[in-house]
């Protein structure tokens, strides 16, 4: 048994843990750094890299079909599906030298690919590496959530650690789960040719704002999405090539190829947190507001520590311990500024309050401003005039932006800025936007919140006729 001595222990290489052991590195802790199977992690081997790359060759084949808008003839597209998941597999390769155990080592991380294994709350064994450590964080992200449903263990099927391998495009995709991950690989699938279903148990995109919901929903539809909402499973029955799934109601949904995205699970199983005193939760790890576990000396971040898991909050995260474990400074993580966005077309994000939650927390004092893309002169030019923006504002400051239509993950951005900084709708309003752009209804949908205090105010009125009557 090797024995190593660390400032930090880092269990997990994805996109949380990288950054804590990048971070601290650099700034002169040592580092060791555990991963017992891909650099990168989930985002990106089998989650947000290469669904954005399929997703992109669904794009291309939808616009040679429906070009005809444009003055171009349409087309009727020569779709080798084997030949994106070649684009797929060539993007992440692309992107792994930046996640590679090289790179790391290269700031003097020191990099063992073992899984890790609490024996005591500061040490964690790794294989033959038995590993003391001041401070440890668990980045161990989540993995598909495989439910116990009747027949799945006889039944072939996917998940997204394994769609992105399959070569042979399937004829009928039936998809259980209409979240975000399953709508957006019905979406990538109907548009490279497949026919595709998906069986919700609940509500699709039932998370989201119920309004922009719909317009995402009626265009997958539209495109020929099947889409089954309130059908919960009750039998998976089949075999390759021949899949049905059975609803409780009785209906049987028939297919060639089954995907589960119905959720993920915390990476815990082979921690041992018991050993180290950790306390779990339902979701993963329970942590304080911190991010520090029951054992004070253990962190943890992303997926793994329940909450919002987005790849996106695990680097957030990821500054807030280092701010604590490396500077003994008070630290604490916060969400009311992280945005999330399902990267369907037309896209949906949102950061803060709903407009629903906005009403039950703020109640009258709650205004909602408003601007539709069809009245955005770059999204008339490019024919995705397709949603709209709105922005929940309590006291002249947004606490939360709701953004359907094109580009709504880029659009969300500003208001990310905006709540992460308490910033007003008249400093949005200052703003000036390059015209024509779609980045501009974030200036207009601030304009749309002042115009009836300008526009429509008999004192403003008033005066402006009083000042007209003395100036020159």
């Amino acid at each position: 048994m090797q024995e190593l001595k660390t400032d930090i222990l880092v269990i997990g290489a994805g996109s949380g843990g990288l950054s804590v052991a990048a971070g601290a590195s650099q700034m002169g802790a040592d580092v060791v750094l555990l991963e017992g199977h891909k650099m990168g992690g989930d985002c990106l081997n089998f989650g947000c890299v290469p669904s954005k790359a399929l997703i992109a060759s669904g794009k291309v084949a939808y616009g040679q079909a429906h070009a005809s808008a444009y003055g171009i003839a349409d087309v009727v597209p020569q779709i080798d599906y084997a030949a994106a998941k070649d684009h797929v597999h060539d993007v992440i390769a692309q992107i792994e030298p930046m996640d590679s155990q090289e790179r790391f080592e290269g700031f003097g991380v020191k990099v063992i690919r073992e899984y890790g294994s609490f024996v005591s709350p500061t040490q964690v064994q790794a294989k033959d590496h038995l590993i003391t450590a001041r401070r440890v964080v668990i980045a161990t992200g989540s993995s598909p959530l495989v439910p116990p449903l009747p027949g799945l263990d006889q039944v072939p099927y996917y998940t997204n650690e394994t769609i992105f391998d399959l070569r042979d495009k399937p004829e009928h995709l039936l998809i259980i789960g209409g979240g975000p991950i399953g709508m957006e690989m019905a979406q990538a699938h109907i548009r490279l040719g497949c026919r595709v279903t998906v069986i919700e148990g609940m509500k699709a995109l039932g998370k989201d704002d119920p309004e922009a919901a719909s317009v995402v929903l009626d265009s997958l539809r539209a495109e020929g999405v099947a889409i089954h909402e309130n059908a919960m499973v009750a039998q998976i029955r089949g075999n390759a090539g021949a899949v049905e799934v059975v609803t409780e109601n009785g209906e049987i949904f028939a297919g060639s190829h089954l995907l589960l995205a119905v959720g993920r699970k915390a990476n815990i199983e082979q921690l041992n947190l018991e050993a180290a005193g950790i306390e779990r939760t339902r979701t993963g790890v329970k942590v304080d507001a911190a991010l520090r576990t029951s054992n004070r000396k253990v962190y943890a971040i992303g997926d793994v520590a329940g909450g919002m898991q987005f790849t996106h909050v695990a680097g957030y995260q990821a500054g807030v311990i280092i701010r604590s474990a490396l500077f003994g400074l008070p630290s604490k993580a916060k969400t009311a500024h992280i945005p999330w966005a399902t990267y369907t077309d037309p896209e949906l994000a949102q950061v803060g309050l709903s407009e629903t939650q906005a009403r039950a927390q703020h109640g009258e004092t709650l205004e909602i401003a408003r601007f539709d893309y069809h009245h955005n002169d770059r999204a008339i030019s490019e024919r995705k005039t397709k949603g709209f923006i709105k922005v929940m504002v309590v006291k002249g400051r947004p606490v939360g932006a709701t953004i359907v239509g094109h580009q709504a993950g880029e659009l969300i951005n500003l208001w990310s800025l905006a709540l992460a900084n308490n910033l007003k709708m008249s400093q949005i309003a200052a703003m000036v936007s390059p015209y024509p752009t779609i980045g501009e209804l974030n200036k207009r949908v601030a304009g749309a919140y002042f115009s009836p205090r300008l526009f429509e105010n008999q004192t403003v009125k008033t005066v402006v006729r009083f000042v007209q009557r003395w100036i020159p």
